[in-house]
C-alpha cells in the first residue's frame, strides 16, 4: 500500500514538473538558407524547390542515464511554403538529455486510420496538411517537389513523395541538453544531403518523380539518405510562449438557436470560424441576403443571379454579367464545401468568406453598390430590422453583421453525397467505364515505375477532389496573370486557385474565364501538349511536351468517373 501511494505521488511529482519542448525546423541547402522557387541550387543537375512538406511521429528523448522517455500521441506538420516550421511537444519531463529520437512519417495504424477523426488544428488533419491519399489510403511522409534543368536546358518538374508503411523510417540524433520548464531545440534539414548523401540521385538518370512503389529505388534513397540529411542544430531556452487568447464571438444574441452543420464521416473536420457560430437566425438571414436584389446598385441582381443552385452555384457564362449587363473578368466559382478553404476567388485575394461576400457587393462590374446604402435599405424594411435583431445583439445594422449571416449561409452549402461517394460506402456499384476513369484519375503517370494514369489526383486529391492551392496549369496565358495581381511574385504568375471537382459536369463552362465549354476539352487540354513555363507546375513539368496522350476510351473513361461526383441536391435542386 505504502509502495503503491509512492509510486502515485511520484508520477505526480513528474507530471506537475514536466514541461514544453519547443522545436524549430530549419531547412538549408549546404550552408545556405533553403530558398523556395530559387533554381540556384546543383546537385548533379540544376534545380529548384517549390514544395517542402512533411509528418513527424513517434518522438521520444534520452535522458542521460540511456533511458528513453517516449512522447505518445503527438504528431508535426511541416511545411517550408506555408512557413509552418514551428511545434511543441507537451508534457516532456524536465531533467538531462542526450538525444532525441523522431519518425518521419506516421506509424502504421495512424497511417491506416480513419483522418476524418483529427480537429481542423490537428497535423494529421488532411484539410490542413494535404498531404494524405484519402481514397488509396494513407498519408504522403514527405513530399519534396520543384524544377530542374534538362541536358537541352529545359526546364523540366520533379515530384518526390515518400509514402507507404515500409518507408515509415526512425531518425535518431545526439545532443546534450537540459530540458526545464521551456527549452527549443533547432534542428537542421540540408535538402543537398537529401537528394546526395550518401545516395546521389539524378533527375534525369534516375527519375524525376516516385510515388513510394516497392522496390523503387529512388524512395529507397530518399530513405538512405534521411539520417544524414537531419541534424540538431542548438539548444535555446525561450521565454513563457504568450498564452492563446479566448476567442468571444462576435454580436451573440441572448436567444439562439445552434445550426447543425451535417457532413460525411468520411469528411477532414473543417475550421470553422469560432467568432462567428453557426446559428439557425444567421444562416436563415444571410440566405435572404443572397437572393435580396437590392444588395446591387439597380436593384435588378443578387448574388444568387451568378450563383444558381442547379448548377452548382455557377452561372454557365464564361464571364458572368453585373448590373447593367457589364462583363466581368473571371468565371463564376461554384459555392459549396467552403468551410475547407482558407482563401477565395480564383486569386485567394479574400482570406475568409466574410471578407469575400462584400466584395462583388461593391465590385464596379458586379453589384457596384455602397456598403453605405445596403444598410440604409434594409433598415427601412421592417422584416430585416426583425431578423438581424434575432441574429444578433444590438439593433444596428451593419455591414459587418451583413458579412457575417452571409458567411454563415455560405458555410453550410455542402456537397457529400455524389454517385461515388455512395459507392465508396458500399451502397451504389460504378459501372466498368467509371471505375476504369477512377483509376486512372488516382493513377501517376511515371513510365518508370510502369504507370500510365492520368495524374489528376495531386492537384484534385482528399475529398474535396481539390487542394485548394495555386497553380500554373498550363493554360495559354492572357492578359490575366491571376495569384500574381496579389502577391506580385514572379512564381505566382498564370497562377489560379484550384477548384473543386465535386459537381463538375454541372459547373461547365471551364478555367478561370471559361475558355473550355465541356469537360472533354478540359481532359484533351491536360492529354496534349500545354503551354511550357517556368512557373508550370511541377506535377505537370514533370510529363513529357507532348503530354499524356490519352486514348479516346481513357478520355470517356474518365468524363465518366467525373459525373459520378455530381450530387443530386444540385441534379434536382429542392
Amino acid at each position: 500500500m505504502k509502495a503503491s501511494l509512492c509510486l502515485m505521488i511520484l508520477c505526480m511529482i513528474s507530471l506537475l514538473q514536466a514541461g514544453q519542448l519547443r522545436i524549430d525546423m530549419v531547412h538549408n541547402h549546404e550552408d545556405q538558407s533553403l530558398r523556395l522557387h530559387s533554381l540556384r541550387y546543383k546537385q548533379k543537375e540544376v534545380y529548384s524547390v517549390t514544395r517542402l512538406s512533411y509528418l513527424l511521429s513517434n518522438f521520444s528523448i534520452q535522458r542521460d542515464t540511456g533511458e528513453w522517455v517516449e512522447l505518445k500521441n503527438q504528431y508535426a506538420y511541416i511545411d517550408e511554403g506555408k512557413r509552418r516550421t514551428r511545434f511543441f511537444l507537451k508534457d516532456v519531463p524536465e531533467g538531462s538529455y542526450k538525444s532525441i529520437r523522431f519518425a518521419l512519417g506516421v506509424p502504421k495504424a495512424t497511417n491506416h486510420a480513419d483522418p476524418a477523426q483529427y480537429s481542423a488544428d490537428h497535423p494529421l488533419n488532411p484539410n490542413l496538411n494535404q498531404l494524405h491519399w484519402n481514397w488509396s489510403g494513407g498519408y504522403i511522409f514527405l513530399a519534396l517537389e520543384g524544377r530542374y534543368r534538362a541536358e537541352d536546358q529545359s526546364l523540366q518538374g520533379f515530384v518526390y513523395h515518400l509514402a507507404n508503411d515500409n518507408n515509415f523510417s526512425t531518425i535518431q540524433l545526439p545532443g546534450q541538453f537540459v530540458l526545464k520548464q521551456n527549452t527549443g531545440l533547432i534542428l537542421g534539414m540540408d535538402i543537398a544531403k537529401l537528394l546526395g548523401q550518401p545516395r546521389a540521385l539524378s533527375f534525369i538518370k534516375d527519375g524525376s518523380s516516385t510515388h513510394s512503389h516497392a522496390g523503387d529505388p529512388i524512395a529507397s534513397s530518399l530513405i538512405a539518405n534521411l539520417q544524414s540529411s537531419f541534424s540538431l542544430l542548438s539548444v535555446t531556452y525561450p521565454k513563457d510562449e504568450m498564452p492563446t487568447q479566448a476567442v468571444t464571438p462576435l454580436y451573440l444574441p441572448e436567444k439562439y438557436t445552434p445550426y447543425r452543420f451535417a457532413m460525411s464521416r468520411r469528411f477532414p473536420r473543417p475550421a470553422l470560424p469560432r467568432d462567428n457560430p453557426l446559428l439557425e437566425e444567421r444562416v436563415a438571414l444571410g440566405k435572404k441576403l443572397f437572393h435580396d436584389t437590392r444588395l446591387s446598385r439597380t436593384n435588378a441582381i443578387s448574388c444568387a443571379s451568378c450563383h444558381h443552385q442547379e448548377r452548382a452555384f455557377t452561372d454557365g457564362v464564361p464571364l458572368s454579367l453585373g448590373v447593367e449587363q457589364r462583363k466581368g473578368k473571371r468565371n463564376s466559382m461554384p459555392l459549396f464545401n467552403l468551410a475547407w478553404k482558407s482563401s477565395f476567388f480564383w486569386d485567394g485575394r479574400a482570406d475568409s468568406l466574410r471578407m469575400q461576400a462584400l466584395m462583388p457587393i461593391q465590385d464596379h462590374l458586379e453589384m457596384d453598390e455602397s456598403l453605405e446604402n445596403i444598410v440604409a435599405k434594409l433598415g427601412q424594411d421592417a422584416s430585416y430590422q426583425e431578423a438581424f435583431q434575432q441574429a444578433f445583439s444590438g439593433e444596428e445594422i451593419n455591414s459587418e453583421k451583413i458579412s457575417l449571416a452571409l458567411e454563415c449561409f455560405l458555410l453550410t452549402l455542402t456537397s457529400y453525397d455524389s454517385k461515388f461517394d455512395r459507392a465508396m460506402a458500399g451502397k451504389e456499384q460504378l459501372t466498368e467505364q467509371e471505375q476504369r476513369g477512377m483509376k486512372l484519375f488516382f493513377t501517376e503517370y511515371e513510365p518508370r515505375s510502369g504507370q500510365y494514369g492520368a495524374d489528376c489526383f495531386h492537384c484534385h486529391g482528399g475529398a474535396n477532389f481539390s487542394d485548394h492551392q495555386f497553380h500554373n496549369n498550363g493554360l495559354k496565358p492572357t492578359a490575366d496573370l491571376g495569384r500574381y495581381a496579389i502577391t506580385q511574385l514572379d512564381r505566382d504568375k498564370n497562377s489560379f486557385s484550384t477548384p473543386s471537382l465535386r459537381n463538375v459536369a454541372l459547373t461547365a463552362p471551364y478555367m478561370h474565364d471559361g475558355r473550355f465549354s465541356t469537360l472533354e476539352e478540359v481532359i484533351d487540354h491536360y492529354s496534349g501538349p500545354m503551354h511550357r513555363s517556368e512557373n508550370l507546375d511541377p506535377n505537370l513539368a514533370k510529363h513529357p511536351g507532348e503530354g499524356l496522350q490519352l486514348s479516346d476510351e481513357d478520355k470517356a473513361a474518365l468524363v465518366a468517373f467525373l459525373k459520378t461526383l455530381s450530387d443530386p441536391k444540385y441534379t434536382t435542386p429542392r
